[in-house]
């Protein structure tokens, strides 16, 4: 578990994860598009994810197609919020996304 606090601490990894999640199944190549970085970098990103096994991959050919695994994100929402009331938690998101809506 601690490896995927870690993985969702940056917001890179984050967005990462957004993309995937958007459209699974992309290669490292579409993935650097759409974050405007270096393959390094992404690759560095991806390794940190694929280690927390948020992200598997699949070999298609020579391309390697990256998936997301929300599975770990769920076992700490199972773990860490269903100890809390849900749905106060939920009328408290609803609240706080209305007001930042108001603000704009």
């Amino acid at each position: 578990m601690d490896a995927v606090f870690k993985a969702l601490a940056d917001p890179t990894r984050r967005q990462l994860l957004d993309n995937l999640h958007a459209k699974n199944g992309q290669t490292l190549g579409a993935l650097c598009e759409e974050m405007n970085m270096t393959r390094q970098a992404v690759s560095k990103h991806l390794a940190i994810l694929e280690e927390a096994n948020l992200v598997v991959t699949f070999r298609r050919g020579r391309e390697k197609e990256h998936y997301l695994n929300p599975a770990p994100i769920f076992e700490i929402a199972d773990r860490w919020i269903d100890k809390f009331e849900r749905g106060k938690l939920r009328a408290l998101t609803d609240l706080k996304k209305n007001l930042e809506r108001d603000e704009e």
